[in-house]
């Protein structure tokens, strides 16, 4: 792959959660998550986002939603589970991202708030004023996604490197 073609991040926050007494680590998806989480697959079908490679956070209801997103895509990407995306600061998610494969076009990062939410807000250099207003308005709510795209390598990603071009969520 060229690093000249503009690559494609998708940031999904999990589906919602359930608070059962187990770690935090452990907690599984709500009934809302598990409707929320098919829903936000069809979606990426919808807009012909495919990614080749998803990073998925090993907690338990990420893990969940991604079982639930991937179905409905028209094909299923390769999913490497990253322990380091559960709890998450924003420089470690840049690290990850970094380390993805330059023959990645499309990526998606399936992860943790206040986490995921960062890493769309500080890649976005540029963006639709209407897209930006409504992801910063919502506050990155669960099943949310965002969609920028970047230039260059997976390697040369960093702040304000990219430009947010959708925003999604189930609840709109």
């Amino acid at each position: 792959m060229s690093v000249d073609v503009p690559r494609r991040i998708v940031i999904l926050r999990h589906a919602k959660a359930d608070w059962p007494e187990v770690s935090d680590h452990e907690r599984p998806l709500a009934d809302r998550g598990r409707k929320d989480a098919p829903v936000a697959g069809a979606w990426l079908a919808s807009q012909d986002i495919v990614p080749e490679l998803t990073l998925c956070s090993t907690a338990t209801r990420a893990r969940e939603t991604w079982k639930l997103v991937a179905p409905e895509l028209p094909r299923r990407p390769r999913t490497v589970y990253e322990d380091r995306l559960y709890d998450a600061s924003l420089g470690q998610l840049i690290e990850v991202v970094n380390e993805a494969p330059e023959e990645v076009n499309t990526l998606m990062v399936v992860g943790h708030n206040p986490g995921v939410h960062a890493l769309a807000d500080a890649l976005a250099g540029s963006a639709d004023p209407d897209v930006a207003a409504r992801m910063n308005r919502g506050g990155f709510p669960t099943s949310a996604m965002a969609v920028l795209t970047l230039p260059g390598s997976w390697k040369s990603v960093e702040h304000g490197a990219g430009t947010l071009v959708d925003y999604w969520t189930p609840h709109r």
